[in-house]
């Protein structure tokens, strides 16, 4: 019985690392969940809005978001607020 758990959880091992997110799923993420604030937001927003995204992916989607113009930086340093183009 031992042995059938064990090879079954080594399949269940193999077919877990063949499973891999689409690349470009968390900028997405990131895009929606700015497409989704009302009025002003922070980093830390979009932090709580998206677990599991790096604060370092976030700046860079802002970063070019902001350079596409679909935002605008309303501050300077940790507590800078962001708002869409559009408010």
């Amino acid at each position: 019985m031992l042995y059938i758990l064990k090879s079954a959880y080594r399949e269940f091992e193999e077919r877990v690392g063949r499973v891999a997110a689409p690349r470009g799923a968390k900028t997405a993420l990131v895009s929606a969940a700015v497409n989704r604030q009302q009025g002003p937001f922070r980093v830390a927003d979009l932090q709580r809005e998206c677990p599991g995204v790096s604060i370092d992916l976030i700046r860079r989607v802002l970063k070019n978001l902001r350079t596409a113009r679909k935002v605008r930086c309303l501050g300077r340093g940790q507590n800078a607020q962001w708002a869409r183009a559009g408010e």
